[in-house]
This record gives C-alpha cells, sequence and structure tokens, in this order.
C-alpha cells in the first residue's frame, strides 16, 4: 500500500476535534496529499471511499514514526541520549520552562492523532450498511481502523494521561469534551485490539504490504498490557495477558530474527524476515507527507572536517542527539562479544575531498592528506596517548575528544537513497515492530511474572543473535544474572534510537531517577516528578467549553 497513504482534511470552527471530511484523488490515480477536494460527505459510504479512508487513517502514523515530534519525544529527555550541538528543541532534552503546553510538537501530534482517530471511527461507524463489496473486506478494514484507533490512543494516553476518548465519528463541530480516566483509556485500546485480532489477516505481512496484520495487533496488545500492568489502571493479570500474545507472535508466523545485527537496518533491506509492522514512507514527494527524518539526528559534524564534504550516503548532519557516556561505557561496553556497538555506530569516515589539509580536532599531527576513498576520521571507541594517535595517517577522534559537534554517530537511519545532499524528507520505512521487541517483551512479562527462566532464554534469544560470530556463548546470561537493570540496558543495547526509550522509562517508573543519574546535561537538575507526562496542547484547552476548567492541563504545567 506504498502508493495509498492520502490526507483526509478536517474542518473545525475553535473546536476540541478536528472534524469533516474530504479526500483528494490525483488524476493518475495516486492517492495525494494535502489537497481538499469537493468530494462529498457520501464518498466513505462507497466500497473506494472506505478503502481510501482506511488509507488516510494509515497516514496519521507519519505524525508519529520517523519524524522530528516523535524522536524529539521519545529520544530526548533520557538516560540514553543528551543533546548535542543542534539548538532546536534542546529544551525537551533539559525540561526547562521552554517545553510548555504551546510547544508545536505537542499540538501537530494531538491534531494529527486526532485527524486519524476520527477517520478510524468514521470508516468503522459507516461500514453497517455498505454493499457492494464483501463482508470479509469490510470487516478487515475495519479491523485495520480499530487496529489504528488503539495505537493513536496508546501513544497518547502514554503522554498525556487521561484525554479526550472519542469512539464514534465526530460529524459536527463541537466544544464540548472530557479528559477521560487512564483505565478507561486503556479499556478502549483493550477492547479494540481484542475484537481486530481475528479479523486481521493471520499472515507475517500483509497481502497488501504495509498494512495492519493479526500478529502486528498482538504484538501491540501485548505492549499495552505491559504498560498498563505499571500504570494507574494496573491489574493483577496484566503481566500474564501479556505473555501469550508475545509467545503467538513469536510461534505462530514464520518471523526470524536475521543473522546479522546490522542487517535489519540495513538500507533496501527494510522489508525483511524480522519485520512486524512498519510506517510506509516512499521517495514520491507527493505520497510521502513530510518524510521519515530519523536520518539527520543521530550523526556527527563530518563534513566540515578534512577530507570530508557533505554528501547522501554520510548523511546531513543535524547534531541533535549525542550518546551519553553512560550509553558508551555501560550500555555498550561489550565490544568483544556483542556486535551491536559496531553495527549501531559509524566508526571511520572515507574522503570524497581529496586534498591536504590542517588537522581539526586530533592535534597529533600538523596536517593530513587524502586520496579518494581513504580514511580520514577513525573512531576506535576508547582513549590512547597523543603519540599513539601520531602513528596514524588520519585523525583520530577518542572518547576525551568528543564535544557536542564530534561524537560516534548512529547508522540505523542513514538514508543514502535521498534525491539529493540537503533532502529532509526520507523516503526509507520506519520499522515499528521487530520480532527481536517481542523476544525482549516476552522476557520481560515473565520476568514480573516470576519465570526465570523462560525469561532468561528469551534474553539469550537475542543475545545469540547480537553475538559476533563464534561469540554466541559468551553472550548467553545465566538466571542469576537476569535483573530488571539488565532487561532495561538489554532494551537500550537492542533497541537506541528506535522511538522506545522515554517510553520505556516512564512506565517502568525510573524515568526521573535514570535521567537524573545519567543525562549530563542541565536535565538532571530541572527533571521533576511530573514531567512524566507531557503538556495538554494549549490550543486544545483554548478550544474546549470551558476552557481549563472543562479540560485542565496536567499538573506541572
Amino acid at each position: 500500500m506504498k502508493k495509498l497513504a492520502i490526507n483526509i482534511k478536517y474542518w473545525a470552527k475553535s473546536t476540541a476535534l478536528i472534524l469533516g471530511l474530504s479526500a483528494a484523488v490525483s488524476c493518475d490515480g495516486f492517492l495525494e496529499e494535502d489537497v481538499i477536494s469537493n468530494i462529498g460527505n457520501d464518498y466513505l459510504n462507497t466500497p473506494k471511499g472506505m478503502n481510501d479512508g482506511i488509507n488516510a487513517a494509515y497516514s496519521s502514523m507519519r505524525a508519529w514514526y520517523g519524524t522530528e515530534r516523535g524522536n524529539n519525544l521519545t529520544i530526548f529527555g533520557t538516560d540514553i541520549f543528551t543533546n548535542g550541538a543542534d539548538g532546536s528543541y534542546k529544551f525537551m532534552n533539559t525540561y526547562t520552562n521552554q517545553f510548555d503546553s504551546r510547544v508545536n510538537h505537542l499540538q501537530e501530534l494531538w491534531d494529527e492523532f486526532y485527524r486519524g482517530i476520527n477517520t478510524c471511527n468514521a470508516v468503522i461507524d459507516r461500514s453497517v450498511n455498505l454493499t457492494g463489496i464483501s463482508q470479509e473486506i469490510v470487516a478487515q478494514r475495519v479491523a485495520e481502523a480499530k487496529f489504528i484507533r488503539a495505537h493513536h490512543y496508546f501513544i497518547l494516553v502514554q503522554l498525556f494521561g487521561g484525554i479526550d476518548l472519542q469512539l464514534s465519528e465526530t460529524i459536527l463541530p463541537t466544544k464540548e469534551v472530557t479528559r477521560a480516566t487512564v483505565p478507561e483509556i486503556y479499556s478502549a485500546i483493550i477492547k479494540d485490539l481484542q475484537e481486530a485480532i481475528p479479523n486481521l489477516e493471520a499472515e507475517a505481512q500483509s497481502s497488501d504490504y504495509g498494512r495492519a496484520t493479526r500478529p502486528a495487533a498482538e504484538h501491540l496488545l501485548g505492549r499495552v498490557y505491559l504498560t498498563k500492568g505499571t500504570s494507574e489502571a494496573a491489574e493483577s493479570s496484566d503481566f500474564a495477558n501479556a505473555e501469550p500474545l508475545f509467545q503467538s507472535v513469536i510461534d505462530n508466523y514464520g518471523f526470524e530474527l536475521l543473522d546479522n545485527f546490522g542487517d535489519i537496518h540495513a538500507f533496501g533491506n527494510e522489508i525483511n524476515s524480522e519485520v512486524i509492522w512498519s510506517t510506509q514512507y516512499t521517495y514520491d514527494p507527493l505520497t510521502n507527507g513530510g518524510g521519515n527524518n530519523a536520518h539527520v539526528f543521530f550523526l556527527m559534524e563530518y563534513d566540515v572536517q578534512p577530507g570530508m564534504i557533505r554528501d547522501t550516503e554520510n548523511g546531513r548532519p543535524f547534531k541533535r542527539y549525542k550518546s551519553t557516556d553512560y550509553t558508551l561505557n555501560t550500555i555498550f561496553a561489550d565490544r568483544v562479544n556483542d556486535s551491536r556497538y559496531k553495527n549501531t555506530y559509524v566508526d571511520h569516515f572515507l574522503s570524497n575531498n581529496p586534498g591536504t589539509f590542517n588537522t581539526t580536532f586530533d592535534k597529533s599531527k600538523a596536517s593530513v592528506t587524502f586520496a579518494a576513498g581513504d580514511t580520514t576520521i577513525w573512531l576506535p571507541g576508547y582513549n590512547m596517548s597523543e603519540a599513539e594517535r601520531a602513528k596514524y595517517p588520519y585523525q583520530v577522534l577518542t572518547p576525551e575528544l568528543y564535544t557536542e559537534r564530534l561524537f560516534p554517530p548512529m547508522k540505523k537511519h542513514k538514508d543514502p537513497g535521498r534525491v539529493d545532499r540537503t533532502q529532509f524528507e526520507g523516503g526509507r520505512d520506519y520499522i515499528a515492530m521487530r520480532l527481536a521487541d517481542t523476544y525482549l517483551l516476552l522476557a520481560e512479562s515473565q520476568f514480573k511474572q516470576g519465570k526465570i527462566g523462560l525469561a532468561t532464554e528469551n534474553i539469550n534469544v537475542v543475545r545469540r543473535r547480537a553475538a559476533f560470530p563464534g561469540k554466541e556463548a559468551e553472550m548467553e546470561i545465566s538466571e542469576s544474572e537476569l535483573t530488571f537493570e539488565f532487561i532495561t540496558e538489554e532494551r537500550a543495547r537492542e533497541l537506541i534510537g528506535e522511538q522506545t526509550r522515554w517510553l520505556d522509562l516512564v512506565r517502568w517508573n525510573i524515568l526521573v531517577e535514570r535521567v537524573k543519574a545519567y543525562n549530563p546535561s542541565d536535565a538532571k537538575t530541572n527533571i521533576q516528578d511530573y514531567h512524566v507526562l507531557r503538556p495538554i496542547p494549549q490550543n486544545q484547552i483554548d478550544r474546549a467549553e470551558g476552557n481549563a476548567s472543562a479540560f485542565p492541563q496536567n499538573p506541572g504545567y
């Protein structure tokens, strides 16, 4: 369904919801974004309208996965990343009072997700009397709508707590909204996913790639239970409910871990046996929305160094997210047995700008000369004396020389397929769910139930795959080594930079203590207990009947 994403537009009159429906179809048959047509309200009552509506709902996933807002809300302000030199949105890492209800990321995500939710509501409500289409397809599309609606509410409740819960289509403008309780929202999410699972395709990947499948919904529902189990909505059965869902994803659909950890995010390999579900992007600007932007944020300032200029292969370096010392020295302490440091970070650069240059950061030599393809920078990951660095005919960037501009860049999201070296709108699909995460979540649900043996074995499945060839035995841990701290670190090793960390720290109820302990910025002095929730967007409060009295702000903001 790569070419089927459209953006349904809505109209609102000072409302708390984004309402009203129209869609656009281009003359060449592809569905365009950001175009308002004169297609009437009855369009969704047709088979094609239903299909286009659900495709529009999928496009709202692009408000979160791979975007600047999705990354800033999950990468910044954690224990494993801090801010680099890029000045944009540093306050989201440092928790200053600039991070308030007027931040555009909050407003954009809120509005786009509610657009998606209302589109899902419309698809669901109008499916009842739909004719001219098989009931099997109707049931599948409704199940997809419930998957998307549940996904959006799950992200929103984790970020904001109690929010407005709308489970039917809003057709007319309204200002009457309330904040449902967290238990009410989780109940609605679980109901949606339980109803969706039987009617989704029971395949590893949909025959129309990119659509929600049964294993994707099971993975999501398992994570919902696991997260709910440490929330104010917690029930004693949550961890037990999560376990069989994850086990089903592993056992029943033919997913397989790739042999090489580095292949998971290799460019051009976005569709592979480990991917459970991904958000679709494309290099066509008509169907790509704002694009997958993750490629720019994790890179260092390589492009002004001797022998280098910016290119599409090495990326456009925003220098926004810098791995913390805790990440480099503790999370990735084992680089002999564990391949994930080497497969996560760039450790060298090859010259694309030959010539002779004065050195910049490595003063162990006065100048360096490069031919095309020569190594220009090496990041060994450990310190060495100046005399030892001087032995190499290129600059050596060691940890003692790291700055906000120069640090190990992460390569998971690099996108050399962009049309030019300045393009921000990347086109790679964003892997939102993958099998290694399922194993880790299963292990965590078992650990929570005291099933230490089973949990250890599932952790070891992931660790054996992460091993350098021949080091599989050395990577295995014993039951006595499996602690909660180990689980938090293993998830960082496996999933770093994949929009999970802030959400993990919050659901583990350790965000504040971990930021204070490991984030070297002003975050450690600024973060407060109330920062486990984000501020409700001010425009949402302003357009509610009664404003803050009817739709109150989260405490502290």
